[in-house]
């Protein structure tokens, strides 16, 4: 059974951090990029720069989750809004918002692709966290 591009990041933002590097094989495509403009400036990464940073997230907090707030598919392209929460070593009983995204991906061969992605720090107003809790998909 052959799954929707949009399936297929959902199911990476569902299990990415807790599949380990042989579940991330899974998801991103052996080729796969990231351009990501963040509120530090650019950066380009590779299919390592990638899993390295995904398990720096795992490794630094107690637990992660992505909430999704829309996930938009245009033939093999798929757009994501979500906020990154987390759970602080320090803190392990408050989960608090990190960053927000938006994030382009292309899926090839079953895989994700060519990732452009934008972020900011959390802003945790009500308003704002809020605004993406209203999931579109």
């Amino acid at each position: 059974m052959t799954l929707e591009p949009k399936e297929i990041v959902r199911a990476f933002y569902d299990s990415s951090l807790n599949s380990g590097l042989d579940g991330l094989k899974n998801f991103l495509h052996e080729d796969c990029e990231l351009n990501w403009n963040s509120s530090k400036g650019y950066n380009k990464f590779n299919y390592d720069n990638i899993v390295h940073i995904l398990n720096d997230i795992k490794n630094s907090y107690e637990s992660v989750r992505f909430q999704i707030s829309h996930l938009l598919q245009d033939g093999n392209f798929v757009t994501t809004r979500y906020t990154l929460y987390v759970h602080t070593i320090e803190n392990p009983s408050k989960e608090v918002p990190l960053a927000h995204y938006i994030t382009i991906w292309e899926v090839k061969d079953g895989k994700l692709f060519l990732g452009h992605e934008i972020s900011q720090l959390a802003d945790d107003s009500v308003v704002s966290l809020n605004s993406f809790s209203k999931i579109k998909v």
